[in-house]
């Protein structure tokens, strides 16, 4: 009984005094990864209109930051975009300050924010996850790439005081599994003096950001107590909305796809068929937007996506509660060269993917394309057996996903995994 109370005047204090928090993506990234963070926030009470996620226009990084490169940002591009939407969070919330949590480029942007941009004086706290502080690699060659740790960026970053004045620092780091702080660099690369560093054993670069650990250490540090919970509440009846974005040649974008057919199709219990007509049928507008979707929590859907005599159908479970932020890239088609016939790609936006680490099963038997060694990719591509192309059933870490496999070389079919 008086744990009960404790915890309901714990989420009592913190519904009155609950810091706005911004959430920032990496690298080629958008706005989803968060979902399971955000989730985790709200299921410990943190109001969903405090927590925000930016959607950079262009994730990816320039290859030569002072040189204008079509869909790619360079740091001023990045921190500009983080300023507008500081500002505007401040506008609509009414708070004098925010949290910036940020994965792998967000922490690095948030960094340029607070020290060249006059983002202290708006920020109380900032989360860097396995940002790469000190550079991917330190060469004395490149001196305009934003993750050279000896180039200009990154020293200009670094001089002095890493830390800024009057914002508390915490850095998440792996210890050995980081594919962006080997030795070349140093394990401890993604730490800065005068921040609380932690280690998180065992976890990728971006678990340091997503995994439930990570997020505890989060919610720790912006609250000042652990969550009372350590997973996601489903809601009764939660409603989704997104985008779809896509790619200009191979750099993935968040620029909107207009003129694409989006449906969405429950499946039936235990299987990859589909439960009567679609649940939502529209052509995306100008803005790419689709929505709003009412979903069921224990159910699975496939979203399918036509445009151009393409189609990508992506196959999900675990859709357990209301946010606008759910947006899907319109994927090229060189993301499954080289397989042919029955197909699948398995998707894990929020880790890697290692052979002997990560336990991926298809209808039980282990998926043998994982590489082993440091996790360095987000997906992988997986022949399927022609007895078993209209279902079969993936699972990693206790997330099961039903899916059926793509066949004719306009299609692509993935299962998203968004678990830990």
């Amino acid at each position: 009984m008086q744990k009960l109370l404790f915890s309901l005047l714990a989420l009592s204090l913190l519904a009155a005094a609950q810091t706005p928090i911004i959430f920032v993506h990496g690298n080629g990234d958008d706005a989803t990864k968060w979902l399971p963070v955000i989730w985790m926030f709200e299921s410990n009470g943190y109001r969903a209109d405090r927590l925000f996620a930016i959607r950079f226009t262009d994730p990816v990084a320039r290859r030569e930051n002072h040189r204008a490169e079509p869909f790619r940002s360079s740091t001023t591009d990045q921190a500009s975009e983080l300023s507008a939407l500081v500002t505007r969070v401040l506008l609509e919330t009414g708070e004098k300050k925010v949290a910036l949590v940020g994965s792998s480029r967000g922490g690095m942007t948030i960094r340029n924010y607070l020290k060249n941009a006059g983002g202290a004086a708006v920020v109380s706290h900032a989360v860097l996850c396995g940002t790469p502080n000190h550079g991917v690699m330190q060469m004395d060659t490149g001196l305009e790439g934003e993750f050279n740790g000896k180039g200009h960026f990154l020293r200009q970053l670094n001089e002095g005081s890493e830390v800024v004045e009057g914002v508390k620092f915490l850095t998440l780091r792996s210890d050995k599994m980081d594919k962006f702080a080997q030795p070349n660099v140093g394990y401890d690369g993604p730490e800065l003096k005068g921040a609380e560093n932690v280690v998180l054993p065992g976890l990728d670069h971006r678990e340091v950001a997503f995994h439930p650990l990570a997020f505890a250490q989060t919610y720790r540090f912006l609250t000042g107590a652990a969550p009372s919970v350590a997973k996601v509440m489903a809601e009764t009846k939660p409603t989704l909305s997104g985008v779809v974005t896509g790619f200009a040649g191979m750099a993935a974008t968040n620029r909107p796809v207009a003129g694409l057919r989006f449906r969405v199709f429950a499946l039936q219990a235990g299987t990859a068929e589909r439960d009567g007509e679609a649940v939502l049928d529209l052509t995306t507008p100008e803005t790419g937007a689709w929505g709003p979707l009412a979903v069921q929590p224990e159910r699975e859907y496939e979203f399918v996506l036509e445009k151009d005599g393409r189609v990508v159908r992506y196959f999900m479970a675990g859709l357990l509660r209301s946010t606008p932020l759910l947006n899907f890239r319109f994927l090229p088609a060189a993301a499954m060269e080289g397989l042919r016939g029955p197909r699948l790609l398995v998707h894990r936006p929020q880790g890697y993917l290692s052979k002997g680490r990560d336990a991926l099963t298809m209808d039980g038997a282990a998926v043998e394309a994982l590489l082993p060694g440091v996790p360095t990719r987000d997906s992988v591509a997986v022949a399927v057996p022609e007895a078993k192309k209209a279902g079969v059933r993936v699972e990693l870490r206790g997330e099961v996903v039903h899916a059926r496999a793509a066949e004719a070389e306009h299609e692509m079919n993935v299962v998203e995994l968004i678990w830990e």
